[in-house]
């Protein structure tokens, strides 16, 4: 397993992970549970940038610009709700 592919799994772990913290925020029957897991989330999240970050430096995550026309499509959908 190369360093890219070791970073890849870390990505995907991290959101995986931030999504379970997610749904136990959201789940929460009380405010202290609430604010651990929104905590976790919020340490999570940091962690997921740091992690796309770096990949993205290294060109492992490369990103696609969207171009105008497609972002007022979107923009547009959602005005309408």
């Amino acid at each position: 397993m190369n360093d890219q592919q070791i970073m890849e799994n870390i990505l995907l772990t991290t959101k995986g992970a931030c999504d379970l913290y997610m749904h136990g925020a959201i789940e929460s029957s009380t405010q202290n549970i609430h604010q651990t897991f929104d905590g976790a989330l919020g340490e999570c999240l940091d962690m997921q940038n740091r992690v796309y970050t770096l990949m993205a430096a290294k060109g492992w995550y490369p990103a696609q610009q969207a171009d105008a026309q497609q972002i007022n499509q979107v923009r547009m959908k959602f005005a309408q709700h």
